[in-house]
């Protein structure tokens, strides 16, 4: 089974649009956890944009799933983690600038920071992934580093998709996740995806039989606006879990 993340980033991101105290990712969190979500994703932005530093805290302290802290690699955030010692914490690259992330991390000329950031939410008995894009030799450094898991970036993969109009094309697309998730598996970690997975494209992960976690976010908050959260999560899991959904290349 692939578990789901939810990332509930967005609902804040309609919080703070008018400076209210609504929506509440931790309402919102209720409902993800009635429709299935195995785990609760947010990242707290240096320019705090969406999540609160309160958000992440009344997460920790009242869901009943483990919560995925995304976070840039810097002293803030890792005196914040091993504050609130989250299940797992997915290191992520960061710009003011950006409107989402828009990339996996650069493992190699972060390494040093990256091995600091490692070893201390280790020590910390915190489970770690590093978001990062599908390479075999960024998998070797992740390892190296000692990563519990990577989070493999499709944000590319899901804007090929829109242009590959044939199943051979398609199919070509999926070939290099599979590849990479084959050799991060057997280098002992867990295999995770996320970026641009939407309702269109997220069956494709169940070509991938190393993929363990979809952590989706802006689909799911989209599709609640029309049939409510507690839903949106449910079909989202069943795209990723139901064989019925699973492609196939005749």
């Amino acid at each position: 089974m692939i578990r789901l993340g939810v990332n509930l980033d967005h609902i804040a991101t309609l919080r703070q649009a008018r400076l209210e105290t609504y929506p509440d990712p931790v309402q919102a969190a209720i409902f993800a956890e009635l429709g299935g979500a195995d785990n609760i994703t947010c990242h707290l932005r240096e320019d705090r944009r969406h999540i609160q530093d309160r958000d992440v805290k009344l997460l920790q302290e009242t869901i009943n799933i483990p919560l995925n802290f995304e976070m840039a690699c810097t002293a803030e955030m890792l005196d914040l983690a091993t504050q609130l010692k989250p299940s797992a914490v997915t290191l992520v690259p960061e710009k003011r600038e950006e409107l989402t992330t828009e990339g996996g991390l650069n493992v190699i000329s972060m390494k040093e920071s990256l091995q600091k950031a490692i070893n201390q939410l280790k020590e910390n008995k915190i489970l770690v992934s590093l978001f990062v894009e599908a390479s075999k030799p960024v998998m070797d450094v992740c390892k190296e580093l000692g990563a519990d898991a990577v989070e493999i970036h499709t944000g590319d993969f899901c804007q090929k998709l829109l242009s590959a109009h044939t199943s051979k094309s398609q199919f070509e697309l999926v070939e290099e996740f599979q590849t990479v998730s084959k050799h991060a598996s057997e280098l002992g970690m867990q295999v995770h995806f996320g970026h641009g997975l939407n309702y269109r494209n997220a069956y494709w992960m169940q070509l991938i039989p190393e993929a363990e976690e979809a952590n989706i976010g802006h689909a799911i908050v989209a599709r609640a606006v029309f049939v409510g959260l507690s839903q949106a999560v449910k079909e989202m899991k069943d795209l990723l879990n139901n064989a019925d959904h699973k492609p196939n290349w005749i």
